[in-house]
C-alpha cells in the first residue's frame, strides 16, 4: 500500500481521476483521491462520507442544500399524528403560518380521508352563518 499524503482533490480533477482509477475498489479510489484521515493511534481510516459528497457536488448534484441556514430550530414537516390519549396536535408554526390567533374557533367536518377545519368568525357566530375557505 502506497503511502498518500495528498490534499482531497474535487470537481472535475476527481472526475477525472475516477476514470483513471476505475479499476479499483471504491476504497483505493477515495485513498487516492486524498480522501483519509488519521486517527489517534496513526491509522488510517478512508472517510467514504466526504468521498461521495465531492463526486456529487462535482457531477452538479446539490448534496445538501439546507446547509445555507442558520441550523437552529425545526422545520415544519406538515405532517401529524394521533397522540396515544387520541388527540391531533397542530403546533404553533403551523398556526402562526395561518395568521390565527389565541381563541379562533372552528367548526370540524370529516370527510372521506380528510378533515376540514371551517373557521367561525365571531359576527358570523352571532347570525349562525359559518365561512368556508374559498380555497378548499
Amino acid at each position: 500500500m502506497r503511502e498518500t499524503n495528498i490534499a482531497p482533490l474535487a470537481g472535475k480533477a476527481l472526475l477525472q481521476k475516477l476514470k483513471e482509477l476505475n479499476h479499483l475498489n471504491k476504497r483505493d479510489r477515495a485513498r487516492e483521491c486524498g480522501y483519509i484521515t488519521r486517527s489517534r493511534d496513526n491509522q488510517e481510516r478512508v472517510n467514504l462520507t466526504e468521498f461521495y459528497e465531492a463526486i456529487l457536488e462535482a457531477r452538479g448534484i446539490a448534496v445538501d442544500p439546507e446547509q445555507a441556514k442558520d441550523g437552529r430550530g425545526r422545520e415544519p414537516t406538515y405532517r401529524i399524528s394521533v397522540h396515544k390519549n387520541g388527540q391531533i396536535v397542530i403546533g404553533a408554526s403551523y398556526t402562526r403560518e395561518m395568521g390565527l390567533n389565541e381563541g379562533d374557533e372552528f367548526e370540524i367536518k370529516l370527510g372521506y380521508k380528510h378533515i376540514r377545519l371551517n373557521q367561525i368568525t365571531k359576527d358570523a357566530e352571532h347570525n349562525g352563518i359559518v365561512h368556508e375557505d374559498e380555497d378548499s
